[in-house]
């Protein structure tokens, strides 16, 4: 049986990385995008990652430009924008599909623990999967949950 941390993902700018690094973490998993109304989010996401990281958090960010090309930028482009506008320093990965045949396979398994809405998958930028310490994918949350209101559940499962 496949479990989270049975996969890699190409690290923005750099090499692959194996999810087991993130064993024993809570991890907020989140496709993102540079140019979608729902951008201001990193702001939240880094805000929750500096207050909560330290506890425990990781939030791991996966842009891509399916909704909208709404990501059309490079790996340097992407890197700088998010530092630049949002002094984003959570772990940011290369630009991946979340639908379709190409989905990166994080997002097809993830798709398959907790499907949504749409079923097996992703309506829009900046939807949001919250793994628990232990690997198992426990909520989903909409592109229009704003990350402020997805604190009370890592707070939870933070304390476990």
């Amino acid at each position: 049986m496949t479990g989270f941390y049975d996969f890699d993902a190409k690290v923005l700018n750099g090499p692959e990385k194996s999810m087991e690094e993130y064993k024993g973490k809570v991890i907020l998993v989140v496709n993102t995008a540079s140019k979608c109304g729902l951008t201001p989010q990193y702001k939240g996401l880094q805000e929750l990652y500096q207050e909560m990281h330290t506890d425990g958090l990781e939030i791991l960010g996966f842009p891509c430009n399916q909704f909208g090309k709404q990501e059309p930028g490079s790996s340097d482009d992407i890197a700088e924008f998010c530092q630049l506008n949002y002094g984003v320093d959570f772990q940011m990965f290369d630009k991946v599909d979340v639908n379709g045949d190409e989905a990166h396979p994080i997002f097809k398994y993830l798709k398959n623990e907790l499907p949504g809405t749409l079923g097996k998958k992703i309506k829009w930028n900046f939807t949001k999967f919250l793994i628990a310490r232990d690997g198992k994918p426990i909520k989903r949350f909409a592109p229009t949950t704003k990350p402020e209101d997805i604190r009370p559940h890592i707070e939870k499962l933070l304390k476990v």
